[in-house]
C-alpha cells in the first residue's frame, strides 16, 4: 500500500531513504491512476485520433490491430455525394466524430439531379441545411408543363399548406453538392477526406471500419463503431455486403412508371395508355393535384400511387367505349388493363411489396452476418 502523510511518531523511525522512496512511488502511483488515462482519453477524443503499435482500441474495433497512422472514429461515411453529405452532417451536428472518405472532391461535372422537388427542399429544412441551395444560381420551380402533339398543360404544385419558400429548386448539380460537403466539413469534429475505399474490415460478421487509399495513394486503415456505405446504388462495396434490393420509394416507382407509359412503342394499348394519361393530367382536381404531389416528394403514400395509376387505365378503357363498346375497343380495353398491370406490378415487386406498403414493418437493419461464401440479404 503507499502512503503520503504517517503519524509523526512513525516518521521518527524511518530513515531518509525509506521516505524518498516512498514519495517517489507515491508521485508514480498518481500518475499512473489519473494523469496517464486522462492524456489517452484525449487521444481517442480527436477526430483523427492516432493509435500507437501497442494499443488496441476494444471498444471499437474489437481484437483487430490498429497501428500508427490509423484512425478511430465514431462513424465512417463512405462517400460524400447528397445522401453522404447530409448524413455527416447530421452525426456530426449530434457530437459523433465522423471520418468522410470521397473518391473525388472536385466539384461534378455532369447531369443529374438538376431538381430537387418540394418534398426534397423539406428535408433540407427538416435537417437546417437549407442554405445549401443558396449561392449556386437555383431558380425556384413551381410544378410541370406538358407538351405533347400540339396540346400542352401546366401542372401546379399543390403548395398551399406550405411556407412560401417551399418549392422546388433546379440547380448546378455540382455545386448544390460543393455546398453540402462544405456544410459537413465546418463542423469542427467532421473531417473530410478524398481517398478511395477499398475494402471494409470485417471481423465475425461485423464491419469495423475500411481500408483506404489517401489521395496521395498510400494505403490508410480507418475504424469506427459504425461505417455508412453511401456511394451510390452502383457501389462495389454493398454488392460485397449484399445483393442489393431497391428501396421503396413512392417516387421513383411513379417515375419509372411514367417512363413506360410515355416511351415510344408500337403497341396500340400502350398509345391508348399514353394518351388516357396526358388527358387524365389534364382534367383537374385530385387527377391533377393527386399524382403531381406524388412526383414531387409531398405525397409518399404509395397507395395513392397504386389507385391514381389504375385510374387511368379505367379512364382510357371509358374513352375506348364511348360512343359505343364494340368488340375490337372492348379487346383494346383489357389489352390496356393488362397492360397497365404488367407495369406497375412489376415495379412493385422489384421495390418490395412489404418495403413499399408497409415499411413501419421492416426494422431498420435487417440482413443477417452473411454466411462464409455467400452474399445474399434476408
Amino acid at each position: 500500500m503507499v502512503t503520503t502523510m504517517m503519524e509523526p511518531q512513525l516518521l521518527g523511525w524511518l530513515s531518509p531513504l525509506v521516505i524518498s522512496v516512498v514519495l517517489v512511488t507515491s508521485v508514480f502511483a498518481f500518475y499512473a491512476l489519473f494523469v496517464k488515462p486522462r492524456r489517452n482519453s484525449n487521444k481517442l477524443d480527436s477526430t483523427t485520433s492516432k493509435i500507437h503499435h501497442d494499443r488496441t482500441v476494444t471498444s471499437t474495433v474489437g481484437s483487430l490491430n490498429v497501428s500508427v497512422g490509423d484512425t478511430v472514429s465514431d462513424v465512417i461515411v463512405v462517400g460524400a455525394g447528397v445522401a453522404g453529405s447530409a448524413l455527416a452532417y447530421t452525426l456530426g451536428k449530434d457530437n459523433r466524430r465522423v471520418h468522410v472518405i470521397e473518391r473525388d472532391l472536385s466539384e461534378p461535372d455532369r447531369i443529374v439531379g438538376e431538381l430537387l422537388q418540394p418534398g426534397g427542399y423539406l428535408k433540407l429544412l427538416e435537417l437546417g441545411i437549407e442554405d445549401c441551395v443558396e449561392e449556386i444560381d437555383a431558380q425556384r420551380v413551381y410544378g410541370y408543363a406538358l407538351f405533347k402533339n400540339g396540346k400542352r398543360i401546366r401542372l401546379a404544385y399543390p403548395l398551399e399548406k406550405f411556407h412560401t419558400d417551399v418549392s422546388g429548386r433546379s440547380f448546378h448539380n455540382g455545386r448544390f453538392i460543393q455546398r453540402m460537403r462544405e456544410k459537413a466539413a465546418s463542423l469542427p469534429n467532421v473531417q473530410l477526406e478524398q481517398g478511395t475505399v477499398v475494402s471494409l474490415l470485417e471481423e465475425n460478421g461485423t464491419i469495423k471500419g475500411v481500408r483506404y487509399k489517401n489521395k496521395a495513394g498510400e494505403e490508410s486503415t480507418a475504424f469506427a463503431a459504425l461505417t455508412i456505405v453511401c456511394d451510390g446504388c452502383f457501389s462495389n462495396l454493398r454488392r460485397s455486403l449484399c445483393n442489393p434490393q431497391p428501396v421503396a420509394s413512392t417516387i421513383n416507382t411513379l417515375a419509372n412508371a411514367l417512363y413506360k407509359v410515355f416511351c415510344s412503342s408500337k403497341d396500340e394499348a400502350r398509345n391508348e395508355m399514353r394518351e388516357a394519361c396526358f388527358d387524365y393530367l389534364s382534367l383537374g382536381g385530385m387527377c391533377t393535384s393527386g399524382p403531381v404531389s406524388l412526383l414531387s416528394g409531398l405525397n409518399p403514400r404509395p397507395l395513392t400511387l397504386v389507385c391514381h395509376f389504375f385510374a387511368v387505365a379505367v379512364y382510357g378503357v371509358i374513352r375506348l367505349l364511348i360512343p359505343f363498346p364494340s368488340p375490337k375497343r372492348m379487346w383494346l380495353g383489357a389489352k390496356l388493363i393488362s397492360g397497365a398491370s404488367g407495369i406497375i406490378f412489376p415495379i412493385i415487386k422489384a421495390e418490395g411489396v412489404r418495403q413499399m406498403f408497409f415499411p413501419a414493418t421492416v426494422p431498420a437493419y435487417y440482413r443477417a452476418p452473411p454466411v462464409k461464401g455467400e452474399t445474399k440479404c434476408s
